[in-house]
């Protein structure tokens, strides 16, 4: 690709340390191949497993890419004369106006990245630091949903240094059964376990706990799961509402991104004008209450009884050719170009605003 400084020169940066890292792969791929090349320069920065930063050839980048379960980073693509960084200066940034972090999960959604961004001094895609945080935290964010009157599934806490196999009981007693078990810090239903049985709760807490060393304990409510697309900075908007109909017992990861069969999705959901407005508002005001900039998906559950709750926030929501983020958008007249375009427009945009704040003091 010939540079041309007219165009805005975009890093995509994805990958990862996460058990998310496949997704992202195919979420980058996507935005990558989507990004009008007549508008941007593209660099691409995969990070492996083993948390190595890689700057990429776009030729061959990407090794089994068709195939969600095998799909991986190609090593041999490395541009060795490539970087991303200031010579002696590690935290500038070199040839780049705007970084697009792809990367979901732990150690890139949960404000890790974005700290490192921000001492970068780079314009950058999606949440801020305090934003990514609480939106990976669910208990947290939970708590913030609760103060702000968002209503919520009811839950419980418990941390790895705390006895939890005499607690099962009480736990079954005050949530029901079945109910959902899942580490406070990941996505993408990794580590999630739907309880059907009090003897099945200790097993599930041991599993969530390979991941976090949090995890909720959430009552299981029996509604239809609701998405709505978020997008903005100070004005946000929310885009037309859809459904999603998993043919799994839940919507795992494997129906979210292994099996192309794993859940229907209605676009839009068939809504009454006033549920859709409601959706649409609390949408909003979850990505508010939550310190959310640039994108996020907001999902919800709703019940035959009409009752409405938020069971979680996505500060970097899946952008692969099936995710809901940008199917949303979609129907709701975004484009999926003009959807990059308008998150890397939010970007900058921010990062001109904190330009001109006030940052030492004499």
């Amino acid at each position: 690709m010939t540079t041309d400084r007219k165009k805005i020169r975009v890093c995509l940066l994805f990958g990862g340390r996460s058990g998310e890292h496949e997704v992202s792969l195919q979420s980058a791929k996507s935005i990558y191949e989507a990004l009008d090349t007549s508008k941007y320069e593209v660099k691409l920065v995969g990070i492996d497993k083993q948390g190595h930063w890689l700057p990429l050839n776009e030729s061959h980048y990407l090794l089994h890419e068709t195939n969600p379960k095998r799909i991986s980073l190609n090593a041999a693509a490395v541009q060795q004369k490539q970087t991303l960084f200031k010579p002696n200066e590690p935290t500038k940034v070199t040839g780049v106006d705007v970084i697009f972090p792809v990367m979901h999960g732990t150690f890139g959604e949960d404000g890790s990245i974005q700290g490192m961004l921000e001492l970068m001094q780079v314009a950058y895609v999606g949440a801020g630091v305090l934003g990514s945080a609480v939106g990976m935290d669910k208990d947290v964010m939970k708590r913030l949903l609760h103060e702000t009157g968002i209503p919520i599934a009811r839950y419980i806490t418990i941390r790895q240094h705390e006895p939890f196999q005499g607690r099962t009981e009480i736990i079954v007693q005050q949530l029901g059964l079945p109910l959902f078990v899942k580490p406070a810090n990941l996505g993408s239903s990794v580590g999630i376990t739907k309880v059907h049985t009090q003897d099945e709760l200790v097993p599930a807490l041991e599993s969530a706990f390979q991941f976090d060393t949090k995890v909720l304990v959430e009552e299981f409510i029996d509604g239809r799961e609701i998405e709505c697309s978020v997008l903005g900075n100070e004005n946000p908007i929310a885009s037309v509402p859809g459904e999603i109909i998993p043919s799994h017992e839940f919507y795992s990861y494997e129906a979210k991104y292994i099996d192309e069969h794993g859940a229907a999705l209605r676009i839009p959901a068939q809504l009454s004008k006033a549920q859709i407005q409601k959706i649409q508002t609390m949408a909003i005001q979850a990505f508010k209450a939550l310190e959310c900039e640039g994108m996020a998906r907001v999902d919800f559950f709703l019940t035959k009884a009409g009752r409405l709750s938020v069971n979680e926030i996505n500060t970097i929501p899946g952008f692969t050719n099936i995710s809901m983020y940008p199917k949303l958008w979609e129907a709701s007249g975004i484009s999926y170009a003009e959807l990059l375009d308008t998150l890397i427009q939010l970007a900058l945009e921010r990062k001109n605003k904190k330009d001109r704040l006030v940052r030492s003091y004499s």
